[in-house]
């Protein structure tokens, strides 16, 4: 009888934990590359392709101590997962735009493409950390191997590539999986019983008051959560991808096992040391005590 592989779901998480961005190893792509818009969130207009007036020589920040008291909140939102130091150490093989400027366009057309592809890694590595059957798990596996495939390209066929479709087939599993994942929750909570509504996806809960709710296994792809108040909620097993929780009360909310949630949500919120969150995000330095 042939010997059944067992599925190793640590590689998972140990590939989504270690997609953190090294800013000491960019060159400031996320504050030249992208396009700003005056807003709350950004001080300042800034076309795509020109370097931000806080941008040093060094590539570092001169506010960055004191980004959200100078109307650069967004900057302290954003989270490249690593893509800028995998564009400028690997595609552009170190080559600093300022001194090789015949670099520099292409180097910013690039810099989002790798961005997403990013984000896709991580979200699928993600996927792959849940004990989900077999089947969708190989599927998972194959889809990051594509994906990891692309960031290694050169970048020229980078700029060929079609960002869409990649997504729609990381979108099928990663909603395979949720599902998967949930009723396993839901499950437990039911316990044969009739229970209460779990699909809430793309639901307009902005300013709503769900204080020490449970909110256990709940679809929430895409919600509306802005300014809504979640402290002390049970969001374990809760389908958060996509979710706008922009100034967010997560005080004291428990997202230990949320799905799919990313850093760059969390900074957008706001918690205190009692939140609880995945073990690869980071509680931001100016949540509360």
């Amino acid at each position: 009888m042939a010997e059944v592989k067992k599925i190793d779901y640590t590689i998972g998480k140990q590939i989504r934990e270690s997609l953190q961005a090294d800013c000491q190893s960019c060159f400031g792509l996320c504050c030249t590359a992208l396009n700003i818009i005056a807003s709350s969130d950004f001080a300042i207009n800034k076309a795509a392709g020109t370097p931000c007036p806080n941008l040093q020589s060094d590539f570092s920040c001169q506010i960055h101590r004191n980004l959200r008291d100078q109307g650069f909140k967004g900057c302290t939102v954003f989270d490249c997962l690593g893509a800028g130091q995998k564009v400028s150490q690997t595609t552009f093989h170190g080559q600093d735009w300022r001194q090789y400027p015949e670099v520099s366009e292409k180097m910013f057309r690039v810099f989002p493409i790798m961005e997403q592809l990013y984000e896709m890694i991580a979200y699928v590595a993600e996927a792959l950390s849940y004990k989900v059957d077999s089947p969708l798990y190989n599927k998972l596996r194959l889809q990051l191997e594509k994906l990891q495939y692309a960031t290694e390209l050169e970048a020229d066929a980078l700029l060929t590539i079609d960002i869409a479709n990649y997504r729609q087939p990381v979108n099928i599993l990663l909603l395979e999986t949720s599902e998967q994942i949930r009723q396993s929750h839901i499950a437990k909570i039911a316990n044969g019983k009739n229970s209460r509504k779990f699909d809430y996806r793309g639901v307009d809960w902005m300013g709503k008051n769900f204080v020490g709710k449970d909110l256990r296994a709940t679809n929430l792809r895409g919600a509306y959560l802005i300014a809504a108040n979640l402290q002390n909620a049970d969001l374990r097993g809760v389908d958060l991808i996509g979710a706008d929780l922009r100034d967010a009360n997560l005080c004291g909310a428990n997202l230990s096992t949320s799905m799919f949630l990313t850093q760059m949500q969390i900074n957008s919120a706001q918690g205190n040391h009692q939140t609880k969150l995945p073990s690869h995000l980071k509680q931001p330095s100016y949540w509360v005590d």
